[in-house]
């Protein structure tokens, strides 16, 4: 089975996926487009795991255009895929939906309220609006289509002729028991439903009777539905009969010119490698074990004159701070969910940074302001030309890092849309905590950041500013958001001993000199220390470990006194969305 290498040097992954698959396309193809290709299922929403499906081979072929040649990325919807459950918190569905089991995706109705004419339709449109934000190109297949129109035609009668042969490969792998998955165990039921992936490689491989084997399932002609078995077949005729164990109805057609049935999934998979020439296509953990439906189609597809896409396994991507989401809407988070609270160059990076076989975790909690804070030193590292090749400038990016960095930020097209000034992320939430959707007082806070530099509009941060914004409104716990208080707590006030009073009198004598967000950083930072007898900016190789200790307790204060509680935004970026005199006030000036 052809499987491109997967090394472990942090070297650019892409690089190397994309010169194997050129050599490959050469052997094959010469002189053709390259084509490589994603499936997927719209039979719920398509999640952030689903994304590596298509995430891979995009980076790979974008690779493959940036050096000037033809690619072709092909996305086939697997919409002609039979609805096999009703899944968990979507709007509108209730046990009626159980009806429609069975029947193909764009059988089904849309759940109530969308605008869209079937079930299939409404998931696909929030994947397709995503891709386009992500810069993802690519060719759209329907399978509805295909199948309908008669497209595969020829390629199903060639499959009922082989049938045999088909049932023969199938047949060494049905007695064997696959050996249990080695996976890292989900941590919520969120990444425990993006593991179980589509659920058609666990699909049946054909119906087999008195009649003999076939690898082809007609649609019902009463009610629509899979739930039939085909009873007879003739090669030279190509008669074939079938019976509905769901309504009992029973026709005979002409299989050469009837087009409501598909072949069964392990089939249908290796027939459109063959049929597209495809050379590359990655596949998840729930197609690559024993007997699934990529091992099984590599010797398939020889029946149809193709060969097996070279293609690694990619491996599970997880997601953190989902696990109350997930119990509300009862589903796993998908790209549109994430580009609500981060950037597309963001997004990408994740999926460009890790080899196809590392997992890693999309965050929708705290982290997310921890990988912003890595994305930005990289993006500062690039733009002032740092690298570990060249040697040059105060830090310096690994050459992987580097493609990652340029495969994020754009295409073979061109760059993605990005934020004008991109202001460090924690930054904009906390200012979206605290102004609670004021744009004016965020405004005025964001323009105090950087006083030599003011920001003139809010547009300046865009869209960086609203996903924060989005960010804080929907992932973070109401009990967590800051609400600075209207009075000064004059209990408190009254209570602080001698060596309090004067931090708080340090603080406030310094304010109007150091007011931008680096003076104030090294204002509360700088105040413990010269209250111990040490200079404000003494490094912490100057200082005792108890300045530590001290820096803690007055932030603490602090944190009582505006906003009553222990911790917060970053003291600096609460000082300036508080502003001067509200601060005076609240400190008991």
């Amino acid at each position: 089975m052809p499987i491109v290498a997967q090394s472990t040097e942090t070297t650019d992954w892409v690089s190397r996926f994309a010169d194997e698959v050129i050599e490959e396309s050469e052997r094959r193809a010469p002189g053709k487009p390259v084509v490589v290709a994603s499936g997927l299922s719209p039979s719920g929403p398509i999640h952030l795991g689903n994304l590596r499906e298509v995430m891979t081979p995009h980076l790979v072929a974008d690779e493959i255009r940036r050096r000037g040649r033809q690619v072709r990325h092909l996305i086939s919807w697997d919409d002609y895929d039979r609805f096999r459950k009703v899944p968990a918190g979507i709007a509108g569905v209730d046990e009626t939906w159980a009806e429609h089991i069975g029947k193909p995706l764009t059988s089904v109705p849309a759940p109530k309220g969308s605008p869209h004419p079937n079930w299939s339709e409404h998931f696909k449109a929030a994947m397709v609006d995503s891709l386009a934000q992500l810069g993802v190109e690519f060719d759209s297949i329907s399978q509805t289509e295909q199948y309908t129109s008669g497209a595969y035609r020829e390629q199903i009668l060639h499959a009922m002729r082989h049938r045999q042969e088909i049932d023969a490969i199938l047949d060494q792998y049905r007695t064997k028991k696959a050996p249990a998955k080695k996976t890292q165990k989900p941590v919520d039921e969120a990444e425990l439903q993006a593991e179980e992936g589509s659920g058609a490689a666990s699909e049946d491989d054909g119906s087999s009777g008195s009649a003999g084997y076939f690898p082809y399932k007609p649609f019902c002609g009463n009610c629509e539905k899979d739930l039939t078995t085909v009873t007879s077949y003739d090669d030279d005729t190509t008669e074939l009969t079938y019976s509905c164990t769901a309504c009992a109805f029973s026709e005979t057609v002409r299989l050469n010119e009837f087009n409501r049935g598909k072949l069964v999934w392990k089939v249908d998979w290796p027939m459109r490698w063959a049929y597209e020439g495809v050379i590359f296509e990655p596949s998840g953990v729930d197609h690559s074990s024993p007997g699934s439906s990529f091992q099984v189609g590599g010797q398939i597809v020889g029946i149809f004159g193709g060969k097996q896409p070279i293609g690694p396994m990619y491996a599970f991507v997880g997601i953190s701070g989902m696990a109350k989401m997930s119990s509300s809407r009862g589903g796993v988070p998908t790209p549109a969910d994430a580009l609500k609270i981060m950037e597309p160059q963001l997004l990408r990076w994740l999926y460009a940074r890790r080899r196809p076989n590392q997992s890693f975790k999309i965050a929708f909690d705290q982290e997310i302001q921890r990988l912003y804070d890595e994305w930005d030193k990289l993006d500062a590292k690039v733009a002032g030309g740092t690298s570990q090749a060249s040697g040059t400038g105060g830090g310096s990016a690994l050459p992987g890092d580097l493609a990652a960095h340029a495969r994020a930020v754009g295409t073979a097209s061109g760059e993605l849309p990005r934020t004008p000034r991109p202001l460090p992320y924690r930054t904009l939430a906390s200012v979206a905590d605290i102004t609670a959707g004021h744009q004016d007082q965020a405004l005025r806070i964001l323009s105090e950041l950087d006083p030599d530099n003011p920001l003139a509009s809010l547009d300046e941060a865009r869209p960086r500013y609203d996903r924060a914004e989005a960010w804080i409104n929907t992932h973070v716990p109401a009990d967590q958001r800051t609400i600075v208080r209207d009075e000064p707590d004059a209990e408190l006030l009254k209570s602080l001993d001698e060596a309090s009073q004067q931090s708080v009198r340090l603080l406030l004598d310094g304010l109007e000199s150091h007011w931008s967000l680096d003076g104030l950083t090294h204002l509360v930072y700088g105040v413990p220390k010269v209250q111990a007898g040490f200079a404000a900016d003494a490094t912490p190789k100057e200082l005792p470990p108890e300045i530590k200790t001290a820096q803690r307790s007055f932030f603490a204060l602090l944190y009582h006194l505006l906003v009553g509680r222990d911790t917060g935004p970053r003291l600096p970026t609460l000082l300036l969305a508080v502003g001067q005199e509200r601060v005076r006030r609240l400190l008991g000036e």
